[in-house]
């Protein structure tokens, strides 16, 4: 019992480390006056004064908050819907439908960011097509309405995860007497299961509105042609804001975010609480009749369909054939830029095919390696009733409130922080542990789902026999959760594999990830090469889908 004891303390004494570690770091940095590892740096709240008299970062800000709310109103009203068309009507090929819907949460960001210049940018393959027709292109790609709508419709899935889950887990009583008295599928929806779900909708539209102040790949691409700044580009444009690498103006707003997503973090926990609040009827739940809907079926599949071809379709498309023509524009035909010179190049660019390489192996190493330290915490966290638990708990959410671009800044000045890291700092390992920690909230939370499922009796039985709470942990739970930690691998891999932001410091000769090596190269204009390692990107998700998806796993754990 003592060994196991230590080993819980152990784990979470190295949990709270690399948690807490880089935050106190960027909380030191924003107090001095230049680079914290210079000779002589002062201890000065300049760096405060300079971000609070600059107007880009109140117009940041203001974007920022325009934009987060924006996606929310967008993605809130057709996740909902999705949710209820798929988990409780009879919607024709939910079997296709249901994985569809989930693609977007697995797609780069910044793939699709590209995909939609290429496809409905002023030079477009879309927007020549549609000029050529009426003579001009009715849409600007680059502003901050398009910003904010192409959030909302790529983080539906969010919605849709939170408020199906909560359908599922309703009873059918209330509907099914709700349609006795003939109403109509709207009016059961809007009046009985939408009310009874409401905590998980709130829940899921807080989760937006925080997501709207991590969003760096969208604004980066479609706001930086006419200037638009958000909180997350702003910090990577200060850089070099006085002539000199700005590592305290940066730690400002790093805290600014922080201070912002700390009591949104807060109140998506109180709302998850109250989750199950009007969930009082479950009987009948598993043996549910489906709303009928009628001749409404088909036009409902084509929604969701509609909704999936602009928010996936459209990008994915402009990229993959831009990836496969030596150049686009008005008066351009098909036959004659064709063309693979794009994917030969990328075999000679030395820094393509280490991104590829290590893609696919922090990945699938990495991604293997950071569940076993999820499973860890999980299992120092397991059916343990203590104060530390809580205090855990707590501590896993604290890097959701960081974006990711903001995790791998705190993790660089980590590693420049601490001599004995410093030999690993230009390698994947930085990125990997970035990585992990980022998203130490979602593995855990898989691997400790998995765990919850054992019946309790298995365990008891184990050590009514005289087996330690160790032993009992190593021969009966870990085996048990063989399979949850399985699919907690596969979906960490789809994570890893498709992350970019995180990166995005840390980048390095040798250590560069494709999703950070597209950020760098669009920089410096080379098309080509992005739009042939997006398309590689988007391979190595489908085939890491597919997998998922072949092995029966869900894909939202």
């Amino acid at each position: 019992m003592l060994r196991f004891a230590t080993f819980r303390f152990a784990v979470l004494a190295i949990m709270a480390s690399a948690v807490i570690a880089p935050i106190g770091l960027i909380i030191y940095q924003s107090f001095l006056d230049g680079p914290f590892f210079t000779p002589n740096v002062k201890w000065t709240l300049e760096a405060y004064q300079f971000v609070i008299e600059d107007d880009e970062f109140w117009d940041a800000l203001r974007t920022s908050i325009i934009v987060a709310g924006g996606m929310t109103a967008i993605a809130v009203p057709l996740g909902v819907i999705l949710a209820f068309l798929l988990a409780r009507t009879d919607v024709p090929g939910k079997w296709i439908l249901e994985p569809l819907v989930l693609v977007p949460i697995f797609m780069s960001a910044v793939v699709l960011a590209f995909g939609y210049v290429v496809a409905l940018g002023p030079v477009g393959i879309f927007s020549t097509f549609v000029k050529g027709m009426i003579g001009t292109v009715p849409w600007s790609i680059y502003s901050v309405t398009a910003i904010t709508i192409i959030a909302g419709l790529t983080h539906v899935p969010h919605v849709y995860l939170y408020t199906s889950a909560a359908l599922q887990n309703l009873g059918a009583d209330l509907e099914e007497a709700a349609r006795t008295t003939g109403a109509s599928p709207l009016r059961v929806a809007v009046t009985v299961s939408l009310p009874m779900v409401t905590p998980a909708v709130l829940y899921a539209a807080v989760l937006i509105f925080f997501l709207g102040f991590e969003l760096f790949g969208l604004p980066l691409v479609l706001g930086d042609p006419k200037g638009v700044l958000v909180l997350a580009t702003y910090l990577y444009k200060l850089t070099n804001k006085l002539g000199v690498p700005s590592y305290q103006l940066m730690a400002v707003v790093v805290v600014a975010i922080i201070l912002i997503a700390i009591p949104l973090v807060y109140l998506q926990r109180l709302l998850l609480s109250q989750s199950n609040k009007y969930v009082s009827v479950r009987g009948k739940a598993a043996k549910r009749a489906p709303l009928r809907l009628g001749a409404l079926r088909w036009p409902a599949f084509g929604l969701i369909i509609l909704w999936f071809v602009v928010t996936v379709g459209i990008p994915v498309f402009g990229i993959l054939l831009r990836s496969f023509v030596t150049t686009w524009g008005e008066g351009v035909r098909l036959s004659e830029v064709l063309t693979l010179s794009h994917y030969r190049d990328l075999v000679d660019y030395p820094n393509a095919m280490h991104a590829i390489v290590n893609t696919i192996l922090i990945g699938v190493i990495g991604g293997g390696l950071a569940v076993a330290c999820y499973t860890a915490v999980s299992l120092a966290m397991h059916r343990w009733r203590s104060g530390w638990t809580r205090l855990a708990d707590y501590l896993v959410m604290i890097p959701r409130a960081m974006p990711g671009l903001v995790a791998g800044l705190a993790m660089l000045w980590l590693f420049l922080f601490l001599p004995p890291l410093q030999p690993l700092r230009a390698t994947l390992f930085s990125v990997w542990l970035a990585y992990t920690i980022v998203w130490l909230a979602y593995g855990t939370r898989l691997v400790a789902g998995t765990m919850l499922q054992i019946g309790p009796e298995l365990e008891e039985a184990g050590r009514s026999v005289g087996a330690t709470a160790g032993r009992v942990a190593r021969d009966v739970t870990v085996p048990l959760a063989r399979s949850g930690m399985i699919a907690a691998w596969v979906l960490i891999f789809l994570i890893f594999a498709r992350e970019y932001s995180t990166g995005i410091y840390l980048l390095g000769p040798g250590t560069e990830v494709i999703g950070s090596l597209m950020v760098s190269l669009w920089g410096t204009g080379a098309i080509d090469l992005v739009s042939a390692l997006a398309v590689i990107n988007i391979v190595i998700i489908s085939v890491g889908l597919g997998l998922a998806l072949r092995l029966g796993v869900r894909l939202h754990g």
